[in-house]
């Protein structure tokens, strides 16, 4: 039977509020939201797979501090326990970064790990459903998922890009993570509606480098104009995420030619040993932090504190756009 969509129905609103029913706020969040300050969504993913124990939870801590010290609340989330924490305690935290067993959570996992009552990290997918069910508009990350190199044979495009297509959540990144097919993975953008927006030049970041050579649809340098292009979008009723790359600190920057070449050397090694599907990421992330002797960390760190920067300005201004505000 086909509905058609007239609005906000009973049953929208009973389905949404079952939904929230998994939500746990930290105290910290909670309190945010009852004084009217903007929330800045994190990924857990980046703690319990993309970096390594100590600098993971410290990273997080920094990260949440810059993000409070700009006047945002940090909500780190991930699932604990069967239920999605909004916001995380410095133990539960702790707890993500040494545990070495917490599920990568995707759209396709939430389910399983929720029944389960395991520990999940949340992915850029998994964090955006779980940031709009908590009603947060900004979600700060290091890079998204893409096209994979190769996928023409492999079909591996991350669920990122669809859950960017259908979720109203703005997601600030340094770009796509080098590793991929960055060409093929803003057709994918453009072909299903996603505006790509870059803050700072006018291309699009490709993680560890500045730029990947290739234009973003829109550069707007000011928290203001994003906040305004971000909201007339939502206000027209066009669902789906916005992009917004910033590029690396140049000081942190990593020679595009060095980490082209050790991508693909990972790349091979990767498929020598038949890894495949979600372990091929945090494969070569830690793989190219081998070769480089941490280099590569130290610029992933640097980049996720300026997309973190970059993302509270962009929560204050988006808050200053809401009706009534």
């Amino acid at each position: 039977m086909l509905h058609t969509w007239t609005g906000h129905t009973d049953e929208s609103t009973d389905m949404t509020d079952l939904a929230r029913s998994w939500l746990i706020h930290s105290a910290p969040v909670a309190a945010a939201q009852a004084a009217g300050r903007p929330l800045v969504a994190l990924e857990s993913t980046i703690i319990a797979h993309g970096m390594p124990y100590p600098e993971n939870v410290r990273t997080a801590r920094e990260v949440e501090a810059l993000i409070r010290d700009i006047g945002a609340e940090p909500a780190t989330i991930a699932l604990i326990g069967g239920r999605i924490r909004i916001g995380l305690s410095d133990d539960e935290l702790e707890l993500l970064g040494r545990s070495g067993d917490a599920h990568k959570v995707s759209r396709r996992d939430l389910p399983a790990v929720l029944a389960s009552g395991g520990l999940g990290a949340t992915t850029v997918a998994g964090t955006m459903i779980c940031a709009a069910l908590a009603g947060i508009e900004v979600f700060v990350t290091g890079g998204i998922g893409g096209v994979h190199r190769g996928a023409e044979v492999s079909f591996d495009i991350s669920a990122d890009l669809q859950e960017l297509a259908r979720t109203s959540v703005a997601v600030v990144c340094a770009g796509a993570k080098s590793i991929l097919d960055i060409a093929l993975t803003l057709e994918y953008l453009e072909t299903h509606g996603v505006p790509v927006l870059s803050c700072g030049q006018d291309n699009f970041a490709a993680f560890y480098t500045r730029d990947s050579g290739f234009r973003a649809d829109f550069r707007l340098d000011d928290p203001a104009q994003q906040a305004r292009f971000i909201r007339t979008k939502w206000d027209l009723g066009l669902a789906g995420g916005v992009v917004l790359s910033t590029p690396v600190p140049q000081a942190a920057e990593m020679p595009a030619a060095e980490i082209d070449a050790l991508t693909r050397q990972a790349l091979a090694e990767a498929g020598e040993q038949g890894i495949t599907g979600k372990a091929v990421t945090p494969f070569l992330l830690a793989r190219i932090k081998a070769l480089t002797a941490g280099r590569s960390l130290a610029t992933n760190i640097a980049l996720v504190k300026r997309n973190a920067e970059v993302g509270a300005r962009l929560a204050l201004a988006l808050a200053k756009t809401k009706p009534g505000a």
